[in-house]
């Protein structure tokens, strides 16, 4: 994991330099001024040091270390791997994961380059959630699959699909969501909600509310100013398990 190992030139003396560098610079801005900004830096930098002397913390990107059959499962690519490597770090104790896949800003010749890219996504997202079932994992896993906008449900002149924000859909499984369930319709021609769609700050709502993180908290912007989490939204009970 590049990110968890020094470089080549950086034995542990120059590391420990350089550590001992970051905190006279800290220390003398200690002096200078209290800040919660500069608590929470210092507290970012001492959690990447701790992620640096972690054996576990490497352990976790160790790929090598599932068998076989397992990777061939998720399959031997993009999708595959990186949505094994998220098992991997929720196994291992990470409380959120973020990964994407390929890119889908097909503006032109959807029909060559959808399918190349579906299929091992669908392989390695139905892995993941097998596999999660199968530890345990699943029911405390919340695992999203989406994306910010859909396409035009028409093909445009270049054989592609333009950007369309009206109607997309998302893919919500464990973590207290209701298996096997459908929430919404489009129209006849996908163009817009028909029933019951869920719109943006439903589903924020909703998807804090999963998280254990109350939506309607306001926290405070520069000048003191309170923002709440979700503007507006409601918790959407038909998602729930």
């Amino acid at each position: 994991m590049r990110d968890l190992n020094a470089p080549a030139d950086v034995d542990d003396a120059r590391y420990e330099r350089r550590r001992s560098m970051l905190q006279a610079v800290d220390e003398h801005f200690e002096q200078l001024e209290k800040a919660d900004a500069i608590d929470a830096s210092d507290s970012f930098y001492q959690a990447a040091f701790a992620l640096l002397a972690s054996p576990a913390a490497k352990a976790a990107f160790d790929l090598a270390a599932e068998p076989d059959p397992l990777r061939d499962e998720y399959g031997r690519n993009a999708a595959g791997q990186r949505m094994l490597l998220a098992r991997r770090l929720v196994e291992a104790g990470v409380r959120f994961v973020s990964l994407t896949f390929g890119g889908w800003d097909h503006h032109d010749n959807i029909a060559g380059a959808f399918a190349p890219q579906a299929r091992p996504l669908d392989q390695a997202f139905a892995a993941l959630i097998t596999d999660l079932e199968k530890r345990g994992l699943l029911d405390s896993t919340l695992v999203l699959l989406t994306t910010e906008f859909g396409r035009t449900p028409k093909i445009n002149r270049t054989e592609g699909r333009d950007h369309w924000p009206r109607v997309f859909s998302i893919v919500l499984a464990g973590g207290g969501v209701k298996r096997g369930a459908f929430y919404g319709t489009s129209n006849a021609t996908c163009t817009e909600p028909d029933d019951v769609a869920l719109g943006v700050e439903d589903f924020a709502f909703t998807l804090f509310t999963l998280l254990g993180i109350d939506p309607e908290k306001k926290l405070l912007a520069p000048g003191d100013r309170p923002v709440a989490i979700v503007k507006g939204g409601k918790l959407v009970k038909e998602l729930l398990a």
